[in-house]
């Protein structure tokens, strides 16, 4: 590898540096107003730049000849321009006709910009803009209107569960990354189970974000099953931006979000910077007594060069998010149940649990609890374009990324007596033969407990789960003289590093919002007295894993993008090798003594026995894509594409055994297809599409509780087949109104399903010829947008459909529909600055949907109703008031 990279270096310093052309301009509107953030790019090449707030462009390329001038945004049609490269400076004022969505260009998945109406691939794109006045705060509320996509944001603003048209699998963006700048914030799936939003957080420090859908997604880069989730940073330009985000939230919402960019040195510098974050705090979107709060910083600095660019990414994080997870509801109506104070109860987390602390045979443990889900950490990238020839690029990007991450979970209402019960009936059957008990709340809050008072069981689930991440990928690029060809190869090399560490203890607590932790003992029928419950912890059981993974993963790639007249097409091979070591600590449990004492409430904690069980995993597997477009008119393009990929599945679901250290270990197949067309005009924008997923040989693990404890239950091999209809379309009713819609029908089923049951060793064949687990039929969405030089407004519908709570479909979730409303004025203020003051509303109608039923009911699932209902609602209304200023 080093020869290698001597190699490239030598050859890059041995080119001739070839003459320059500096090509500059501005960009507006036909009302004569600039236009920030349009794309200007040379056709059919990378090079190219954004521009700034003013409209005004610059970028200088060592291509020559007669070349294609592409500007583009969202909303406008494409301009075009043909014009001749031999050094000289040139320079364009550039007016933008109004267009459609699909004029946009982008990048991802992809080794050219081209527009969305000429990729061969479902494409779809949010602006930084939008997602600012939408006041959006995770990846659920950015991504929930996207075609085919499921997302359930019901957690709160971290760690989304995401499910893609056609495949079973939530949460952890499984299969399909999440990226910043081309490169995953993660790059081995699930290794210890997080999600990949959980480090990093959105800011307006970015373009916006595209997702592409589908198998092409497999080629590139880290490669994905499903699709790529891109978010694009900016870069500083010629004229210095600045922008502050003010952000007030109801419930005790604070942030503050900024972005500085411009151009570092002189007029003569290539040298510019870009600096972004926010720092906020919370006590919403639902009060647990636990505040979030926390701080994200990201900056980039770009030398641009006369044949290349070298950019370096940073990113520091140190945040608190809380996290909601189901709860006990009412059985039929499933409505939230009121606690001891008459109150709807929305969430069971105690902010009394705050620095809980407790012994163990292998020490004293501290509970993060009060962090929530907690990230520190950040990565750094680098970034390298270079133009070898005029048909000749090379590209690099290397990451190190390194985060202490814990995730602490607290299943409200789960344990033998997990549905709210009173006091009285709860000690007649813990302790049938008592003569009498003692209940006061912690720290003497309240006094005595009255018998008749609600109480509940809970379970605290505290994840600590440290990763580093290496990764880093290179690309030759080479364009044929006439332009038809675009070959790519590349090669994409990655090291993840996780551990997965789970600590667990029982709670008794009051039936309440924020409840207090219950202090219990009474007199047994010997007449000793019994301590039950201390701090309101009732059972430490103390370690239940102590898992320490690695996995490695050296990808190929060969693709040939090709441009012929109306035709385009794109084929590509990728190969991929992965390798994995999985160390599974054991566990044993031991009393505990205090005082040389053995006290009650501490017996049999369990800790980590210093012993692991090895294995190893080693696999290697193909993926190959064939996509076409044909231009039939100037306004439709019809299309196709076929994929055979594969998908690495988590390692954590093939659990060492002693003795044994070869495991085995198969990629799962995936075929994937499509065929549809792509409309464009001035008036009306807009896709339609079929698509089939058969995804074979899947592994999945079942968690559930199972003795009073989170274990993982069951392992299933599973295969499933989706076919679906998908359908977008935006309509100008005007040069101010617009209004948009989506709509995905999807036909699923579990075709086979075996399941090997982890507690007992018992094996069977389950569930098939069921619907997938958690995955609507229908997904949809309805936009209203009103946006003039002062005033804008937008309303929208994200509607999903009725959808099972797991494989063995005995209970089905209803319909959900989350409403959105928001509008704000823009202020002209001195030297072309502005301030935009807005409004936005989440869950307008405060709809009472569920998001999932109990997903640790085990392989047995959620049977029915009955008095109670485990469930998890959607977020509650929340109010926002942002204050934006650019200068």
């Amino acid at each position: 590898m080093k020869k290698i990279l001597l190699s490239l270096l030598l050859a890059m310093s041995a080119v001739v540096s070839f003459s320059q052309t500096e090509i500059s301009g501005t960009v507006k509107d036909n009302t004569g107003m600039p236009i920030p953030g349009a794309n200007v790019t040379i056709d059919g090449t990378t090079e190219g730049t954004v521009s700034d707030f003013d409209g005004n462009f610059i970028f200088s390329t060592s291509l020559t000849g007669p070349q294609t001038l592409l500007t583009s945004y969202v909303g406008y049609k494409t301009f075009t321009e043909t014009i001749t490269l031999n050094g000289s400076p040139l320079s364009y004022n550039i007016v933008l006709q109004d267009g459609n969505a699909l004029d946009e260009v982008v990048l991802t998945a992809s080794s050219t910009f081209r527009s969305q109406k000429q990729a061969p691939l479902s494409i779809s794109s949010v602006k930084q803009e939008e997602i600012t006045k939408l006041s959006a705060n995770s990846q659920a509320d950015i991504l929930r209107g996207v075609p085919g996509i499921t997302a359930e944001g019901g957690g709160g603003e971290t760690a989304t569960n995401l499910f893609v048209r056609g495949l079973p699998s939530g949460g952890q963006y499984v299969f399909n990354p999440l990226q910043y700048d081309g490169m995953p914030l993660m790059s081995t799936f699930g290794l210890n189970s997080s999600a990949h939003d959980v480090y990093a957080r959105p800011d307006i420090g970015f373009k916006g974000v595209e997702f592409v859908r589908g198998g092409a997604a497999v080629l590139y880069g880290a490669g994905s099953v499903a699709g790529i989730i891109n978010y694009t940073s900016k870069t500083g330009d010629t004229n210095d931006e600045n922008i502050i985000n003010l952000e007030y939230g109801t419930e005790g919402r604070l942030k503050t979000d900024f972005y500085t960019g411009g151009k570092l040195g002189g007029e003569d510098s290539n040298t510019f910077y870009a600096f972004t974050g926010f720092i906020r705090k919370d006590s919403g979107p639902i009060d647990t007594g636990l505040d979030t709060r926390g701080v994200q910083f990201r900056a980039n600095i770009k030398k641009k060069f006369d044949n290349g660019s070298f950019t370096v990414h940073g990113q520091f994080i140190n945040d608190r998010a809380q996290f909601y997870l189901p709860l006990p509801l009412q059985g039929g109506s499933r409505d939230r149940i009121n606690g001891n104070d008459g109150e709807p109860v929305e969430q069971l987390l105690a902010g009394d649990l705050a620095n809980t602390s407790f012994r163990t045979p292998g020490g004293a443990y501290t509970s993060p609890i009060d962090d929530g889900v907690f990230t520190s950490g950040g990565y750094l990238m680098a970034d390298f374009d270079y133009n070898l020839s005029d048909n000749l690029q090379f590209d690099a990007k290397a990451k190190y990324a390194n985060y202490e991450h814990n995730f602490a979970l607290y299943v409200g209402g789960n344990g033998d007596y997990g549905n709210p019960i009173t006091l009285n009936d709860y000690v007649a059957a813990v302790a049938p033969d008592n003569t009498g008990f003692n209940a006061t709340y912690q720290n003497g809050a309240g006094g005595q407990i009255d018998g008749n008072d609600l109480v509940v069981e809970n379970l605290h689930v505290d994840r600590l789960r440290p990763m580093t991440d290496y990764s880093g990928e290179a690309n030759l690029v080479y364009k044929t003289e006439n332009r038809n060809h675009t070959f790519t190869l590349g090669t994409y090399l990655a090291r993840t590093e996780a551990e997965d560490v789970n600590y667990q203890y029982r709670v008794l607590s009051e039936f309440n919002n924020d409840p207090r932790l219950v202090n219990l003992n009474y007199t047994d029928a010997g007449g000793s007295n019994v301590i039950y419950s201390t701090g309101g912890l009732y059972n430490r059981i103390g370690m239940t894993s102590n898992n320490f993974l690695d996995q490695s993963r050296t990808a190929f790639y060969l693709t040939d993008e090709m441009v012929y007249d109306r035709w385009r097409f794109d084929v590509g091979v990728r190969i991929e090798n992965t390798a994995g070591t999985f160390r599974r600590g054991g566990i044993a449990t031991s009393e505990v003594y205090e005082n040389d004492e053995l006290t009650d409430n501490l017996q049999n904690v369990s800790y980590a026995d210093g012993s692991f069980a090895v294995g190893e995993i080693d696999a290697t597997d193909w993926a190959v894509s064939l996509a076409g477009l044909y231009e039939l008119t100037e306004a439709t393009n019809l299309y196709a594409n076929f994929s055979r990929g594969f998908f690495f599945p988590q390692q954590r679901g093939f659990a060492p055994t002693p003795g044994i250290r070869e495991t085995n270990y198969d990629a799962e197949t995936i075929i994937q297809a499509e065929a549809g067309a792509k409309f464009g005009t001035a008036a009306f924008s807009g896709s339609v599409a079929g698509y089939y997923v058969n995804l074979s040989d899947r592994i999945r693990i079942d968690q559930a509780i199972v003795g009073g404890q989170l274990v993982d239950q069951a392992r299933s091999e599973q295969t499933t087949r989706t076919v679906g209809l998908e359908a977008t379309g935006n309509y100008r009713l005007s040069d101010a109104f617009s209004i948009n819609a989506t709509a995905t029908y999807q036909n699923h089923e579990i075709t086979q399903n075996e399941t090997l049951n982890l507690v007992d060793n018992t094996s069977a064949t389950i569930n098939e010829g069921n619907e997938i687990a958690r995955q609507p039929k229908f997904l949809g969405s309805l936009g209203l947008n009103y946006s003039q030089k002062k005033f804008d407004a937008n309303f929208s519908l994200n509607h999903t459909g009725a959808k099972f709570t797991d494989d063995t479909n005995n209970v089905e979730l209803d319909a959900i529909t989350i409403a959105r409303l928001g509008a704000g004025y823009t202020f002209e203020t001195q030297d072309d600055n502005s301030l935009r003051v807005g409004m936005s509303v989440f869950n307008l109608f405060d709809s009472s949907g569920l998001t999932e039923g109990n997903p640790r009911a085990g392989i047995a699932g959620q049977s029915g109703d009955g008095e109670f209902f485990f469930g998890r609602p959607i977020l509650p209304r929340r109010l926002f008031l942002t204050a934006t200023f650019n200068f």
